[in-house]
């Protein structure tokens, strides 16, 4: 009978603790929700046509009586996340535009998006399939809308993170209309000779793994004549941005990173000039990813 009690009592535990840890994994962003639905911008969701495709897209408006630059967010390794969408509000709140396409759209049950993947997992294994190419003709689709906005001003430009960071990068030699592109602990491909836009990085000093390219990239964006301007914050670690503002960060230095890369940012942002080049994506270049960009998500407990 004892014993009995004692399988019983660790049985439930271990239920108890289980629960726990998925209801941890649920709802480890509800800090991010919450301050999305205390926000007082408009926001709505936009279906994008693509060929015989539907991409869902959020969309959050300025409160600004002028017309203002479009922002391409593109979300991490996690899919269009509570986070995803904070982010998007809170550089709404500095005056753009932004519009923030699911990449999963159409890739989870029934037809659904990132909400409709259960957990972290599957929404980082449906991620790392995307088609290079449909996430291209995504962003153009993006792209494309945000221009035809008439509370826009015509500039557009692309900011992304870790996998997103790495698609905006590749997003910068393939459209020929934006005016910057932000690339947030993403890595570089490997032709950059299209790219016509000034490219600005933000990295975490700790993300050894991502931080290892920077001077290839570099390299060849000053062999191509291209402007590039990483700037690395000492102490930060992989996905500093979410982690910064995050209640649960341990890490001092990734706060310090985050205030201090949002703030690089919307200096950027509203120093941005017209595009150089004509509209339209490039027809004749795709930038393929590197084996670093495939593996530019790795999650640790830190930053999960």
């Amino acid at each position: 009978m004892r014993n009995r009690l004692h399988h019983a009592l660790v049985f439930a535990a271990a239920l108890s603790f289980a629960f726990f840890l998925s209801s941890t994994s649920a709802h480890a962003q509800d800090w991010a929700k919450s301050r999305l639905e205390a926000s007082p911008r408009h926001r709505e969701y936009v279906p994008l046509k693509v060929d015989n495709r539907t991409v869902q897209a959020l969309v959050v408006y300025p409160e600004t009586k002028s017309k203002a630059s479009v922002v391409i967010l593109i979300h991490e390794i996690f899919g269009l996340s509570d986070w995803a969408k904070e982010m998007a509000d809170e550089l709404a709140a500095e005056g753009f535009i932004v519009i923030a396409p699911d990449m999963l759209s159409g890739h989870g049950p029934n037809n659904g998006g990132s909400d409709s993947l259960a957990g972290q997992d599957e929404r980082v294994r449906a991620v790392s399939a995307l088609d290079p190419a449909e996430v291209l003709a995504d962003l153009d689709a993006a792209a494309d809308y945000g221009k035809k906005l008439p509370a826009a001003n015509g500039q557009i430009a692309v900011a992304g993170f870790c996998w997103g960071g790495a698609k905006s990068f590749a997003f910068a030699t393939h459209r020929h209309d934006l005016s910057a592109a932000f690339v947030f602990y993403g890595t570089g491909p490997a032709d950059v000779s299209s790219i016509n836009v000034p490219v600005y990085g933000f990295y975490g000093g700790e993300d050894a793994r991502v931080d290892a390219t920077i001077p290839g990239t570099q390299d060849a964006m000053k062999a191509a004549g291209k402007t590039y301007d990483p700037v690395t914050y000492d102490g930060a670690g992989h996905g500093f941005m979410r982690a910064g503002e995050d209640p649960g960060n341990t890490n001092p230095a990734n706060k310090t990173a985050r205030e201090q890369a949002l703030t690089r940012l919307i200096k950027l942002l509203k120093e941005m000039k017209p595009a150089k080049s004509s509209p339209g994506p490039s027809t004749g270049h795709l930038s393929l990813p590197t084996l670093a960009e495939k593996t530019c998500h790795e999650p640790t407990k830190a930053s999960l």
